[in-house]
């Protein structure tokens, strides 16, 4: 998230700068009536929220252009497709997710029964982000949505179209008294944080995560964060170089490079990295053979620091290199040996742009990933299980994806989040209903017989030899 362009705020698409206070109260209020809980309703709103997506396709395509330049196919991949099979598959399972986990208890503790009760926090707030402003967005609003909440979902400044899309269907499609759509720039996101939300969900760079964390502290805001980071990717001389170049280079040329869980540089063993490099070459120049212009930039700002990170390096350009200020667009391009100090090295990256680095074992790749902060993503290509099972066991990363990249984000069926400065939480299916869950324990115990009596004082030797056996 950034705070670089200012807009009035928006609550469903009209302008209310000053409501924020009363737009939270209210929604708070619905909460407190109880409706929010109910499985029909959770049903309900997650079915309409399949419906905002997949009838607005066409409208979603093109907001997404005009913010990020995106192809409709990868605008129904990344954004369409992904949102609306969470929202149907919650829809399906959330009665079931909410169902009471009864516990064994131990002997000391019979007779009692046991479990967990999962119920809604409250309200909550989603900060989304820009690169895929509604799976971003709209995505962990099913898990908060599928818990029981009420919702606030603000989306990000920085993707104009989209953020005015989403505050103009949300209200037609979800239950309005629940879940608002309130638009603006970073100022807003702190008036929002500074309401001592009861959880709050960020998505965005690191040090404004940072922030947000900081914000939420006096509120003590139970806080999930997806940040970001230099994600690598490791490519191993017994590798399918073929497979892995072309995968590599569709990962990274989807949105200009502009994910979080991108391939941020490749670790590639000597004796192969050539034959990387020449293969990846030849996978862009057949990609993007229709769009030889360079692949868009979100923005100046994004476009003058990426320039400014090509134009700073000690590394060899192998592959592209140009860029265009009057349309924002820079070529696909590999850097070959970086300086592992430059900005390319140090800066996520978010941009069309790979560097490669030369290893010569595993051991060398697996120091290098580790002597940096822990990724949001780690990725290998490699046809060893002793290789697979050693990177998955020594290389700390929020997930990890082998012989292919992205493709963890896209399942409902596994956990998506960061680790340390790459963030905390996760969701997705499941892990976004428990995540926007308070697990509340539940015991129960009947009056008759009152054994607990043998712990009642005074504390007689008896007792004591008793209660050492049972406890």
């Amino acid at each position: 998230m950034t705070t670089e362009s200012a807009a009035p705020v928006q609550v469903g698409g009209a302008a209310a700068a000053a409501d924020i206070p009363a737009v939270v109260r209210r929604l708070r209020q619905t909460f407190a009536t109880g409706r929010t809980r109910s499985i029909e309703w959770r049903k309900e709103q997650l079915r309409a929220l399949e419906r905002l997506i997949t009838d607005n396709e066409t409208a979603i395509a093109d907001a997404l252009d005009k913010d990020l330049g995106r192809s409709p196919f990868e605008a129904w991949l990344a954004d369409v497709a992904s949102t609306a099979g969470e929202a149907k598959s919650a829809a399906k399972s959330v009665g079931r997710w909410t169902k009471r986990r009864h516990r064994l208890l131990e002997m000391s503790q019979l007779p009692g029964r046991g479990w967990v009760e999962y119920e809604p926090y409250g309200t909550v707030l989603i900060i989304g982000a820009w690169n895929f402003p509604f799976a971003l967005t709209l995505g962990p609003a099913v898990g908060a949505i599928a818990a029981g909440n009420t919702v606030v979902l603000k989306p990000s400044e920085v993707a104009p179209a989209s953020s005015a899309l989403m505050a103009e269907l949300v209200p037609r499609y979800l239950d309005n008294d629940a879940i608002v759509v309130i638009e603006g720039d970073g100022a807003v996101s702190q008036e929002l944080i500074a309401q001592g939300f009861d959880h709050l969900l960020f998505t965005g760079g690191t040090e404004v995560g940072r922030k947000v964390y900081e914000g939420a502290a006096p509120h003590l805001t139970p806080v999930t964060l997806e940040l970001g980071g230099k994600s690598p990717v490791i490519v191993t001389a017994d590798a399918d170089i073929d497979v892995a170049a072309k995968r590599i280079a569709w990962t990274k040329l989807i949105n200009s490079g502009q994910i979080c869980i991108a391939p941020d540089y490749a670790l590639v063993e000597a004796p192969v990295r050539d034959q990387l490099v020449d293969k990846i070459r030849a996978a862009v120049e057949t990609f993007e053979a229709e769009n030889t212009g360079g692949k868009r930039i979100v923005n100046e700002r994004h476009f003058n620091r990426l320039v400014s990170a090509l134009a700073a390096t000690k590394g060899n350009v192998v592959l592209g290199g140009g860029s265009d200020p009057a349309t924002l667009k820079i070529q696909p391009t590999v850097v070959v040996d970086p300086d592992p100090a430059e900005p390319l090295m140090t800066d996520e990256i978010f941009g069309p742009i790979l560097p490669i680095v030369t290893v010569g074992n595993l051991d060398e790749a697996i120091t290098f990933v580790n002597s940096r902060p822990k990724p949001l993503a780690a990725y290998l290509f490699t046809k060893a299980k002793a290789v697979r099972e050693r990177v998955i066991k020594e290389v700390p990363a929020g997930g990890m994806v082998i012989n292919h990249l992205l493709f963890h984000f896209a399942t409902h069926k596994l956990p998506f989040g960061g680790v340390g400065p790459s963030g905390m939480g996760a969701y997705h299916g499941k892990f976004g209903f428990e995540e926007f869950s308070h697990r509340k324990t539940v015991m129960t115990k009947p009056t008759r017989p009152d054994l607990a009596a043998m712990i009642y004082p005074p504390y007689t030797e008896k007792a004591w030899k008793l209660a050492r056996k049972l406890f």
